[in-house]
């Protein structure tokens, strides 16, 4: 089992009244008695996401423990998160446009981890990412960054769209990254403030968001794919911004 599994109702009260870092919380569907719906209130008037789960999805997240999930797991996470303000403010400090990505639902833990990583590594000041139909900060994609959770400001918002939004306000470029984009990734300027979206291992960018981006950008494509993996995808667009800003 992983170590960021909290198992059962008292474990995660106790979670919950102590300040444990929670990335999100499984409820069994069709559960109403008290102690269930306690957990529920207190999860969401901490900012915690609270999901409904099947019996199946509760019972392969406690495989491999003999513990008893009562209808109930909490998933750890593994660092902080900060606003959309303290990432600008990062930049600010360090003298720099801000250099930031926006992952649209990215649910694989491995890719999440893996962009996370190469955003630490190329210098950017932060990631977003949605409280829903997204990986957290799970034991997972710390492992899967090489640690470069703790050193990466990531913001976890309610909305992609409105985070675009905020972003677009504060003068960032926003460019979302779609096989169909009408500018071509060399011919790009990203020497200003820049946010790149990222979208999903299998829709792309949602509709909405891609309406929201300032542009629309494609990477070169030689081959008969379409399209490559999101964590690549993020890799290619910041080294590019990264090779401009030198």
């Amino acid at each position: 089992m992983d170590s960021d599994i909290i198992i059962g109702r008292n474990a995660v009260i106790e979670a919950l009244r102590t300040g444990v870092n929670i990335d999100k919380i499984f409820i069994a569907k069709g559960e109403q008695d008290g102690a269930l719906r306690h957990i529920a209130s207190s999860a969401r008037a901490a900012g915690i996401v609270v999901s409904d789960a099947d019996r199946r999805k509760l019972d392969s997240l406690c495989t491999e423990s003999d513990a008893v999930h009562q209808g109930v797991v909490a998933v750890a996470s593994y660092a902080n998160y900060v606003e959309i303000d303290d990432i600008l403010e990062i930049a600010k400090n360090r003298d720099e446009k801000p250099l930031i990505v926006i992952c649209d639902e990215i649910t694989d833990p491995h890719n999440l981890g893996a962009i996370i990583r190469t955003c630490e590594a190329a210098g950017a000041h932060g990631v977003i990412i949605p409280k829903r139909r997204s990986a957290g900060l799970t034991a997972t994609v710390a492992k899967a960054s090489s640690g470069a959770v703790f050193n990466m400001a990531i913001a976890r918002v309610a909305n992609i769209t409105s985070a675009v939004k905020e972003l677009k306000q504060s003068g960032v470029w926003v460019f979302g990254a779609v096989p169909e984009g009408q500018d071509g990734l060399w011919e790009t300027d990203f020497t200003g403030a820049v946010a790149f979206v990222i979208g999903s291992e299998g829709e792309g960018i949602s509709r909405l968001v891609a309406e929201n981006c300032d542009y629309k950008i494609k990477i070169p494509m030689q081959g008969k794919l379409s399209s490559l993996n999101a964590s690549v995808s993020a890799s290619i667009l910041l080294y590019e911004a990264v090779r401009q800003r030198r």
